[in-house]
Protein backbone atom coordinates (compact mmCIF):
# COMPACT_ATOMS: atom_id res chain seq x y z
CA UNK A 1 0.00 0.00 0.00
CA UNK A 2 2.99 2.24 0.80
CA UNK A 3 4.57 1.66 -2.67
CA UNK A 4 1.33 2.56 -3.84
CA UNK A 5 1.32 5.76 -2.41
CA UNK A 6 4.98 6.78 -3.08
CA UNK A 7 3.68 5.51 -6.89
CA UNK A 8 0.87 7.84 -6.81
CA UNK A 9 2.48 10.81 -5.43
CA UNK A 10 5.49 10.47 -7.93
CA UNK A 11 2.85 10.80 -10.59
CA UNK A 12 1.94 13.29 -9.15
CA UNK A 13 5.16 15.83 -8.87
CA UNK A 14 5.36 14.67 -12.63
CA UNK A 15 2.07 15.83 -13.80
CA UNK A 16 3.31 19.06 -12.46
CA UNK A 17 6.62 19.37 -13.89
CA UNK A 18 4.90 18.85 -16.94
CA UNK A 19 1.78 22.07 -16.47
CA UNK A 20 4.76 23.93 -15.52
CA UNK A 21 7.01 23.28 -18.49
CA UNK A 22 3.78 23.70 -20.47
CA UNK A 23 2.87 26.98 -19.44
CA UNK A 24 6.74 28.30 -19.75
CA UNK A 25 6.58 27.35 -23.30
CA UNK A 26 3.43 29.54 -23.79
CA UNK A 27 4.95 32.49 -21.98
CA UNK A 28 7.73 31.88 -24.12
CA UNK A 29 6.33 32.34 -27.51
CA UNK A 30 3.96 35.23 -25.92
CA UNK A 31 7.02 37.11 -25.27
CA UNK A 32 8.33 36.73 -28.72
CA UNK A 33 5.63 36.89 -31.05
CA UNK A 34 4.34 40.59 -29.18
CA UNK A 35 7.07 42.67 -32.36
CA UNK A 36 5.74 40.35 -34.88
CA UNK A 37 1.84 41.28 -34.18
CA UNK A 38 2.74 45.35 -33.55
CA UNK A 39 4.64 45.34 -36.95
CA UNK A 40 2.01 47.72 -38.45
CA UNK A 41 2.06 50.49 -35.28
CA UNK A 42 5.88 49.85 -34.80
CA UNK A 43 6.37 50.20 -38.31
CA UNK A 44 4.61 53.17 -38.95
CA UNK A 45 6.51 54.98 -35.63
CA UNK A 46 9.94 53.83 -36.43
CA UNK A 47 9.55 54.03 -40.31
CA UNK A 48 10.86 50.58 -40.85
CA UNK A 49 11.05 48.85 -44.06
CA UNK A 50 10.63 45.21 -44.61
CA UNK A 51 14.39 44.69 -44.38
CA UNK A 52 14.96 46.43 -41.62
CA UNK A 53 11.97 44.30 -39.84
CA UNK A 54 13.75 41.10 -41.28
CA UNK A 55 16.74 42.58 -39.56
CA UNK A 56 15.19 42.05 -36.01
CA UNK A 57 14.15 38.72 -36.69
CA UNK A 58 17.80 37.56 -37.69
CA UNK A 59 19.25 39.39 -34.55
CA UNK A 60 16.90 37.31 -32.60
CA UNK A 61 17.54 34.21 -34.49
CA UNK A 62 21.65 34.78 -34.24
CA UNK A 63 21.59 35.70 -30.98
CA UNK A 64 19.80 31.97 -29.99
CA UNK A 65 22.27 30.14 -32.13
CA UNK A 66 25.47 31.68 -30.67
CA UNK A 67 24.07 31.02 -27.33
CA UNK A 68 22.60 27.71 -27.61
CA UNK A 69 25.71 25.57 -27.53
CA UNK A 70 26.64 27.27 -24.24
CA UNK A 71 22.99 26.36 -23.51
CA UNK A 72 23.25 22.86 -23.58
CA UNK A 73 26.53 22.66 -21.75
CA UNK A 74 24.70 25.18 -18.86
CA UNK A 75 21.44 23.07 -18.45
CA UNK A 76 23.69 20.08 -18.60
CA UNK A 77 26.39 21.12 -15.89
CA UNK A 78 23.73 23.03 -13.38
CA UNK A 79 20.40 20.88 -13.97
CA UNK A 80 16.62 22.23 -15.34
CA UNK A 81 15.51 23.75 -11.44
CA UNK A 82 17.93 25.90 -11.74
CA UNK A 83 18.72 26.87 -15.26
CA UNK A 84 14.81 26.95 -16.02
CA UNK A 85 14.19 29.68 -13.18
CA UNK A 86 17.01 31.96 -14.33
CA UNK A 87 16.51 31.81 -17.70
CA UNK A 88 12.35 32.43 -17.18
CA UNK A 89 13.49 35.43 -15.33
CA UNK A 90 15.64 37.03 -17.52
CA UNK A 91 13.37 36.42 -20.33
CA UNK A 92 11.14 38.25 -18.95
CA UNK A 93 13.25 41.59 -18.32
CA UNK A 94 14.52 41.37 -21.64
CA UNK A 95 10.63 41.38 -23.03
CA UNK A 96 9.47 44.17 -20.60
CA UNK A 97 12.70 46.05 -21.72
CA UNK A 98 10.85 46.57 -25.28
CA UNK A 99 8.74 48.88 -23.88
CA UNK A 100 11.53 51.59 -23.17
CA UNK A 101 13.16 51.13 -26.31
CA UNK A 102 13.64 54.24 -28.94
CA UNK A 103 15.77 53.19 -31.25
CA UNK A 104 16.49 50.25 -33.29
CA UNK A 105 19.67 49.79 -31.95
CA UNK A 106 18.15 49.27 -28.78
CA UNK A 107 15.46 46.96 -29.91
CA UNK A 108 18.47 45.10 -31.34
CA UNK A 109 19.76 44.89 -27.43
CA UNK A 110 15.97 43.54 -26.35
CA UNK A 111 15.94 40.55 -28.94
CA UNK A 112 19.35 39.48 -28.26
CA UNK A 113 18.44 39.36 -24.41
CA UNK A 114 15.24 38.10 -25.52
CA UNK A 115 16.79 35.40 -27.64
CA UNK A 116 19.74 33.91 -25.54
CA UNK A 117 17.50 33.18 -22.33
CA UNK A 118 14.67 32.18 -24.22
CA UNK A 119 16.96 29.93 -25.94
CA UNK A 120 17.04 28.10 -22.62
CA UNK A 121 14.14 26.72 -22.97
CA UNK A 122 13.97 23.62 -25.40
CA UNK A 123 17.18 22.21 -24.00
CA UNK A 124 15.49 22.33 -20.48
CA UNK A 125 12.19 20.93 -21.04
CA UNK A 126 13.15 18.29 -23.52
CA UNK A 127 16.07 17.34 -20.82
CA UNK A 128 13.35 17.24 -18.12
CA UNK A 129 11.25 14.52 -20.07
CA UNK A 130 14.33 12.39 -20.57
CA UNK A 131 14.78 12.95 -16.44
CA UNK A 132 11.96 12.29 -15.41
CA UNK A 133 9.62 11.26 -17.28
CA UNK A 134 8.98 6.88 -18.17
CA UNK A 135 9.23 6.24 -21.54
CA UNK A 136 5.61 6.34 -22.05
CA UNK A 137 5.00 9.25 -20.62
CA UNK A 138 8.06 10.75 -22.45
CA UNK A 139 6.30 11.45 -25.58
CA UNK A 140 2.88 12.92 -24.38
CA UNK A 141 4.95 15.21 -22.38
CA UNK A 142 6.59 16.28 -25.12
CA UNK A 143 3.15 16.40 -26.78
CA UNK A 144 1.81 19.20 -24.45
CA UNK A 145 5.18 21.16 -24.50
CA UNK A 146 4.65 21.49 -28.07
CA UNK A 147 1.02 22.17 -27.97
CA UNK A 148 2.12 25.10 -25.33
CA UNK A 149 3.78 27.76 -27.80
CA UNK A 150 0.36 27.25 -29.52
CA UNK A 151 -1.62 28.48 -27.00
CA UNK A 152 0.04 31.23 -26.43
CA UNK A 153 0.32 32.05 -30.22
CA UNK A 154 -3.20 31.38 -30.45
CA UNK A 155 -4.08 33.80 -26.86
CA UNK A 156 -1.33 36.81 -28.23
CA UNK A 157 -2.79 37.66 -31.43
CA UNK A 158 -6.14 37.90 -29.61
CA UNK A 159 -5.02 39.85 -26.51
CA UNK A 160 -1.93 42.21 -27.51
CA UNK A 161 -3.38 44.38 -30.68
CA UNK A 162 -6.35 44.95 -27.94
CA UNK A 163 -4.33 46.28 -25.19
CA UNK A 164 -2.17 47.90 -27.62
CA UNK A 165 -4.49 49.57 -29.14
CA UNK A 166 -6.09 50.66 -25.80
CA UNK A 167 -3.37 51.59 -23.43
CA UNK A 168 -0.32 51.58 -26.18
CA UNK A 169 2.32 49.39 -27.59
CA UNK A 170 4.81 49.91 -24.61
CA UNK A 171 2.28 48.27 -22.78
CA UNK A 172 2.02 44.74 -24.42
CA UNK A 173 5.37 44.31 -23.80
CA UNK A 174 5.25 45.11 -20.10
CA UNK A 175 2.12 43.04 -19.59
CA UNK A 176 3.58 39.86 -21.10
CA UNK A 177 6.92 40.36 -19.99
CA UNK A 178 5.62 40.38 -16.19
CA UNK A 179 3.59 36.70 -16.29
CA UNK A 180 7.40 35.54 -16.02
CA UNK A 181 7.82 36.71 -12.60
CA UNK A 182 4.16 34.90 -11.77
CA UNK A 183 5.31 31.59 -13.02
CA UNK A 184 8.68 31.70 -11.25
CA UNK A 185 6.98 32.21 -7.73
CA UNK A 186 5.15 28.55 -8.59
CA UNK A 187 8.61 26.50 -10.49
CA UNK A 188 10.67 25.71 -7.23
CA UNK A 189 8.49 24.64 -4.44
CA UNK A 190 6.86 22.51 -6.72
CA UNK A 191 10.00 20.38 -8.61
CA UNK A 192 12.44 20.32 -5.87
CA UNK A 193 11.10 16.82 -5.35
CA UNK A 194 11.30 15.33 -8.76
CA UNK A 195 13.28 12.07 -8.86
CA UNK A 196 15.05 11.08 -11.81
CA UNK A 197 13.92 7.60 -13.74
CA UNK A 198 17.57 6.79 -15.01
CA UNK A 199 19.96 6.60 -12.40
CA UNK A 200 22.69 8.16 -14.59
CA UNK A 201 20.74 11.47 -14.17
CA UNK A 202 20.76 11.43 -10.34
CA UNK A 203 24.40 11.47 -9.90
CA UNK A 204 25.72 15.14 -8.76
CA UNK A 205 26.41 17.30 -10.85
CA UNK A 206 29.80 16.82 -10.76
CA UNK A 207 30.17 13.03 -10.93
CA UNK A 208 28.91 13.54 -14.37
CA UNK A 209 31.03 12.67 -17.44
CA UNK A 210 31.42 15.50 -18.97
CA UNK A 211 30.58 16.59 -22.27
CA UNK A 212 32.99 15.47 -25.09
CA UNK A 213 32.15 17.46 -28.43
CA UNK A 214 34.68 15.38 -30.46
CA UNK A 215 32.25 12.14 -29.55
CA UNK A 216 29.05 14.07 -30.26
CA UNK A 217 30.37 14.95 -33.65
CA UNK A 218 30.81 11.33 -34.29
CA UNK A 219 27.17 10.00 -33.15
CA UNK A 220 24.87 9.43 -36.49
CA UNK A 221 22.17 9.95 -33.79
CA UNK A 222 23.35 14.01 -33.49
CA UNK A 223 23.92 14.60 -37.06
CA UNK A 224 20.30 12.56 -37.45
CA UNK A 225 18.56 15.54 -35.10
CA UNK A 226 20.51 18.28 -36.53
CA UNK A 227 20.11 17.85 -39.80
CA UNK A 228 16.46 17.44 -39.66
CA UNK A 229 16.50 20.48 -37.17
CA UNK A 230 18.05 22.42 -39.98
CA UNK A 231 15.42 21.23 -42.22
CA UNK A 232 11.94 22.34 -40.31
CA UNK A 233 12.76 24.78 -38.10
CA UNK A 234 12.63 27.65 -40.48
CA UNK A 235 9.42 26.97 -41.36
CA UNK A 236 8.31 27.48 -38.01
CA UNK A 237 10.42 30.52 -37.71
CA UNK A 238 9.20 32.11 -41.08
CA UNK A 239 5.45 31.45 -39.57
CA UNK A 240 5.62 32.66 -36.67
CA UNK A 241 7.27 35.74 -37.67
CA UNK A 242 6.05 37.09 -41.19
CA UNK A 243 2.34 35.48 -40.97
CA UNK A 244 0.72 39.07 -39.66
CA UNK A 245 2.20 40.36 -42.23
CA UNK A 246 1.10 37.84 -44.79
CA UNK A 247 -2.67 38.57 -43.65
CA UNK A 248 -2.01 42.33 -43.68
CA UNK A 249 -0.37 42.21 -47.34
CA UNK A 250 -2.33 39.94 -49.10
CA UNK A 251 -5.55 40.40 -47.25
CA UNK A 252 -5.36 43.86 -46.43
CA UNK A 253 -6.35 43.15 -42.57
CA UNK A 254 -5.27 45.99 -40.31
CA UNK A 255 -4.16 45.89 -36.90
CA UNK A 256 -7.68 44.72 -34.79
CA UNK A 257 -8.59 42.17 -37.40
CA UNK A 258 -5.19 40.01 -37.61
CA UNK A 259 -5.84 38.17 -34.46
CA UNK A 260 -8.66 35.98 -35.71
CA UNK A 261 -6.41 33.93 -38.44
CA UNK A 262 -3.68 34.01 -36.59
CA UNK A 263 -6.00 32.47 -33.61
CA UNK A 264 -7.05 29.77 -36.09
CA UNK A 265 -3.42 29.08 -37.58
CA UNK A 266 -2.07 28.27 -33.77
CA UNK A 267 -5.33 26.81 -33.01
CA UNK A 268 -4.77 23.44 -36.14
CA UNK A 269 -1.03 23.71 -34.61
CA UNK A 270 -1.60 23.13 -30.91
CA UNK A 271 -4.03 20.39 -31.90
CA UNK A 272 -1.37 18.55 -34.19
CA UNK A 273 1.62 18.84 -30.92
CA UNK A 274 -1.35 17.39 -28.61
CA UNK A 275 -2.49 14.91 -30.84
CA UNK A 276 0.94 13.57 -31.60
CA UNK A 277 1.80 12.60 -28.22
CA UNK A 278 -0.62 10.39 -28.23
CA UNK A 279 -0.02 8.76 -31.29
CA UNK A 280 3.67 7.39 -30.39
CA UNK A 281 2.49 5.03 -26.73
CA UNK A 282 -0.36 3.23 -28.94
CA UNK A 283 2.01 2.55 -31.46
CA UNK A 284 3.95 0.72 -28.77
CA UNK A 285 0.83 -0.95 -27.33
CA UNK A 286 0.03 -2.03 -30.69
CA UNK A 287 3.50 -3.74 -31.05
CA UNK A 288 5.14 -1.07 -33.07
CA UNK A 289 9.24 -0.94 -33.06
CA UNK A 290 10.34 2.36 -31.93
CA UNK A 291 11.92 3.03 -35.25
CA UNK A 292 8.39 2.48 -36.89
CA UNK A 293 5.86 4.00 -34.57
CA UNK A 294 8.63 7.41 -35.21
CA UNK A 295 8.94 7.20 -38.68
CA UNK A 296 5.39 6.20 -40.07
CA UNK A 297 4.07 9.17 -38.19
CA UNK A 298 6.30 11.54 -39.19
CA UNK A 299 6.05 10.53 -42.96
CA UNK A 300 2.41 11.29 -42.40
CA UNK A 301 3.00 14.39 -41.63
CA UNK A 302 5.33 15.69 -44.25
CA UNK A 303 2.54 15.20 -46.34
CA UNK A 304 0.05 16.83 -44.75
CA UNK A 305 2.27 20.12 -45.48
CA UNK A 306 2.72 19.49 -48.89
CA UNK A 307 -0.32 22.25 -49.68
CA UNK A 308 0.89 25.10 -47.71
CA UNK A 309 1.41 27.13 -50.62
CA UNK A 310 -2.18 27.42 -52.03
CA UNK A 311 -2.63 29.88 -48.85
CA UNK A 312 -1.10 32.80 -51.44
CA UNK A 313 -4.04 31.80 -54.03
CA UNK A 314 -6.70 31.50 -51.46
CA UNK A 315 -9.79 33.17 -52.26
CA UNK A 316 -10.34 34.60 -47.90
CA UNK A 317 -7.92 35.06 -45.05
CA UNK A 318 -10.09 32.15 -43.63
CA UNK A 319 -9.08 29.49 -46.12
CA UNK A 320 -5.52 30.90 -46.36
CA UNK A 321 -5.23 30.49 -42.38
CA UNK A 322 -7.03 26.53 -42.41
CA UNK A 323 -3.94 25.92 -45.14
CA UNK A 324 -1.85 27.53 -42.94
CA UNK A 325 -3.35 25.65 -39.72
CA UNK A 326 -2.44 22.27 -41.63
CA UNK A 327 0.75 22.95 -42.37
CA UNK A 328 1.30 24.21 -38.70
CA UNK A 329 -0.84 20.91 -37.40
CA UNK A 330 1.51 18.65 -38.98
CA UNK A 331 4.65 20.80 -38.43
CA UNK A 332 3.70 19.89 -34.48
CA UNK A 333 3.09 16.86 -34.93
CA UNK A 334 6.69 16.11 -37.05
CA UNK A 335 8.23 17.91 -33.95
CA UNK A 336 6.93 16.05 -31.45
CA UNK A 337 8.17 12.67 -33.13
CA UNK A 338 11.45 14.67 -33.61
CA UNK A 339 12.13 15.62 -30.03
CA UNK A 340 10.59 12.12 -28.49
CA UNK A 341 13.46 10.71 -31.34
CA UNK A 342 16.50 12.37 -29.85
CA UNK A 343 15.21 11.60 -26.17
CA UNK A 344 14.90 7.73 -27.20
CA UNK A 345 18.40 7.73 -28.76
CA UNK A 346 20.10 10.21 -27.34
CA UNK A 347 21.70 9.64 -23.75
CA UNK A 348 20.27 11.18 -21.03
CA UNK A 349 23.72 13.12 -19.41
CA UNK A 350 23.98 14.80 -23.20
CA UNK A 351 20.77 15.09 -24.95
CA UNK A 352 20.65 18.90 -23.46
CA UNK A 353 23.07 19.85 -25.63
CA UNK A 354 22.17 17.29 -28.81
CA UNK A 355 19.00 19.31 -28.16
CA UNK A 356 20.71 22.82 -28.23
CA UNK A 357 22.43 21.83 -31.10
CA UNK A 358 19.75 21.37 -33.04
CA UNK A 359 18.38 24.16 -32.30
CA UNK A 360 21.71 26.04 -33.13
CA UNK A 361 20.98 24.72 -36.78
CA UNK A 362 17.23 25.66 -36.89
CA UNK A 363 18.07 29.28 -35.60
CA UNK A 364 20.44 29.52 -38.28
CA UNK A 365 17.92 28.40 -41.24
CA UNK A 366 15.36 30.51 -39.74
CA UNK A 367 17.44 33.63 -40.09
CA UNK A 368 17.91 32.50 -43.63
CA UNK A 369 14.51 32.43 -45.00
CA UNK A 370 13.55 35.66 -42.67
CA UNK A 371 16.43 37.69 -44.36
CA UNK A 372 14.95 36.02 -47.18
CA UNK A 373 11.39 37.07 -47.12
CA UNK A 374 12.73 40.58 -46.45
CA UNK A 375 14.34 40.58 -49.35
CA UNK A 376 11.46 38.48 -51.37
CA UNK A 377 9.20 41.38 -50.47
CA UNK A 378 10.98 44.29 -51.06
CA UNK A 379 12.03 43.40 -54.38
CA UNK A 380 8.87 42.20 -55.54
CA UNK A 381 9.01 38.59 -54.93
CA UNK A 382 6.03 38.08 -52.92
CA UNK A 383 5.71 35.42 -50.55
CA UNK A 384 6.68 32.23 -53.17
CA UNK A 385 9.73 31.58 -52.72
CA UNK A 386 9.48 30.64 -48.77
CA UNK A 387 6.10 28.84 -49.09
CA UNK A 388 7.72 26.06 -51.37
CA UNK A 389 10.44 25.76 -48.90
CA UNK A 390 8.04 25.24 -46.93
CA UNK A 391 6.21 22.34 -48.92
CA UNK A 392 9.61 20.42 -49.27
CA UNK A 393 11.05 20.77 -46.08
CA UNK A 394 9.52 17.75 -43.86
CA UNK A 395 10.07 15.17 -47.02
CA UNK A 396 13.94 16.13 -46.85
CA UNK A 397 14.34 15.69 -43.43
CA UNK A 398 12.70 12.35 -43.07
CA UNK A 399 15.01 11.01 -46.02
CA UNK A 400 17.93 13.03 -43.66
CA UNK A 401 16.50 11.15 -40.87
CA UNK A 402 16.08 7.48 -43.12
CA UNK A 403 19.93 7.93 -43.83
CA UNK A 404 21.50 8.84 -40.54
CA UNK A 405 19.61 5.96 -38.65
CA UNK A 406 17.98 3.51 -40.74
CA UNK A 407 16.95 1.42 -37.09
CA UNK A 408 16.15 3.69 -34.23
CA UNK A 409 17.74 1.74 -30.98
CA UNK A 410 16.87 3.22 -27.64
CA UNK A 411 19.75 4.90 -25.87
CA UNK A 412 20.37 1.80 -23.10
CA UNK A 413 20.33 -1.21 -25.92
CA UNK A 414 22.90 -2.40 -26.76
CA UNK A 415 25.09 -0.54 -29.85
CA UNK A 416 22.82 2.20 -29.61
CA UNK A 417 25.84 4.65 -28.87
CA UNK A 418 27.51 3.86 -32.41
CA UNK A 419 23.91 4.72 -34.03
Amino acid sequence: METNDRAAAARRIRRVLVALIFFAAALNYVDRQVLALLKPILQTEFSWDNQDFAHLGSVFQLAAAIALPFVGWFVDRIGVRWGYMIAVGVWSLAGMAHAFASSMQQFVAARAVLAVAESVHTPAAVKSMATYLPLKERSLGIGLMNTAPNVGAVLTPLLIPPIALAFGWKSAFIVTGALGFIWMLFWWPSVRRLKPVQSESAQPAALRVPVRWSSLFRQRTTWAFVGAKLLVDQVWWFILFWTPDFFHRVFGMGQADLGKPIAIVYSMAAIGALSSGMIFPRLLDRGYAVDRARKVPMLVYALLILPIPLAITAGSPWTAALIIGLALFAHQGFMTNLFGLAADVVPPSVVATVIALGAVAGNLSGTAIIELAGWSLENGHGYWPMFAICASAYLLALAWIQLMLPRLRLADEPGAAAA
